[in-house]
């Protein structure tokens, strides 16, 4: 058997997404198992560099994870310029996790590296969705194969949800609800320390819930309900203050609560809040109910609920006497009949097999750029309360 190996530049990943979800879950889980295989006779093995301003962070990361997956340490350098100006076929994918604001640099880096053949990066690519666009078409332009992560179409529950539409149980879709977010605390009590790193609420950082979320969210409704025609956009500060990682109080200038509608082509509505100043009383973090003319479905992170024509109540509208329906008991959940692995991975290794055997990979930097767009749209609407359309990119 063939194993081919694929050196990967993993930039920016001492933060806790680039940490968790793609070190630890992705990249080393993937080793773990042996590689990607593809055939009897071939498996893809990514080999992994880190990268990054802090050599502590990324020893300690490199040491940790990179015994547990191959019982010696994970190479890591804080010198990014040197490793990209290695030989060819030395390493051939970079990826960056680093901030939205520093992306850009990163990018054109790897672009001028004699070595780099493939760039996959987190989301959002930028803050406007000009900068995006830009990124896209240089990458696209340097010949490089590319990619955005957008992990939620792997969701056990949105792959449920893909699913039930094809099948044809929803019959006409007529709306679709998402609820995200959680509480996150301000870290001014010192016994209960914030849970998301400050940047994520100072718009100078590049921070906001608007960039974060509606990134997600154009390419969850594009794929799963349709195209975007327009949207209706609401944003706000709702807690003026908070502490940062150094201990100390600072200004909170991004907002950390976003309400939107999104008109699809179809004329189907879409409506999701967004935000990090809300306790949860649902069944999941994030939650989207489908109604459509033959049947409903609610889905949370992996579970998903259906309600069929035939099971739908008829209520009768008496607040003079307990409700005498249980909702909640006419809904019946979708089975797991398959083994769900982590979002991330499953996208890693379609980009790892898009790199090595060049099978098709549609999450492109440009439909990254989409979901940029989508924000800087809801910021107009925001800004100018008012309707805006959703015209096509590149």
């Amino acid at each position: 058997m063939e194993t081919r190996r694929i050196g990967v530049v993993m930039n920016g990943v001492t933060g806790r997404m680039g940490t968790n979800q793609h070190l630890i879950r992705s990249i080393t889980a993937i080793i773990k198992q042996g590689g990607v295989r593809i055939s009897p006779d071939l498996t893809l093995l990514p080999e992994p560099i880190l990268t990054g301003r802090n050599a502590n962070k990324l020893k300690a990361l490199a040491e940790a994870h990179g015994n547990d997956a191959t019982g010696k340490s994970y190479q890591y350098s804080t010198d990014i310029p040197g490793v990209l100006a290695g030989k060819e076929g030395e390493y051939e994918v970079f990826f960056d996790a680093s901030g939205t604001l520093q992306r850009a640099q990163f990018l054109e880096m790897a672009c001028q590296s004699p070595m780099i053949k493939a760039v996959y990066c987190e989301k959002p690519t930028a803050t406007v969705a000009n900068e995006a666009v830009r990124l896209a078409q240089m990458v696209e332009k340097a010949g490089m194969k590319n990619g955005v992560v957008q992990d939620k179409l792997w969701l056990p529950s949105f792959r449920k949800i893909a699913m039930l539409k094809e099948l044809g149980f929803f019959g006409d879709i007529l709306s679709v609800k998402g609820d995200f977010g959680y509480w996150v605390f301000t870290g001014m009590d010192l016994e209960q320390p914030a849970q998301r790193p400050s940047w994520n609420y100072r718009a100078e950082d590049g921070g906001g819930i608007m960039i974060d979320m509606f990134c997600h969210w154009e390419y969850v409704i594009s794929n799963l309900f349709g195209p975007i025609k327009s949207l209706v956009a609401y944003g706000n500060t709702d807690i003026p203050e908070r502490r940062g990682e150094d201990g100390k109080p600072y200004k909170a200038t991004a907002d950390d609560s976003a309400y939107a509608m999104f008109l699809l082509e179809d004329g189907t509505m879409c409506q999701f809040n967004s935000s990090w100043c809300t306790r949860v009383r649902r069944d999941d973090l994030l939650t989207v109910h489908v109604d459509g003319t033959k049947g409903s479905a609610v889905a949370g992170l992996r579970e998903v609920v259906t309600q069929s024509a035939a099971n739908t109540p008829k209520p009768v509208w008496n607040p003079d006497i307990p409700q005498p329906i249980d909702f909640h008991g006419g809904w019946e959940a979708v089975p797991n009949n398959i083994d769900y692995d982590n979002a991330f991975k499953i996208q890693w290794e379609l980009f790892l097999r898009h790199v090595a055997l060049d099978e098709p990979f549609r999450w492109s930097l440009m439909e990254g750029a989409k979901g940029v767009q989508l924000a800087e749209l809801g910021m107009k609407s925001w800004k100018e309360r008012k309707w805006v359309d959703v015209e096509p990119l590149g």
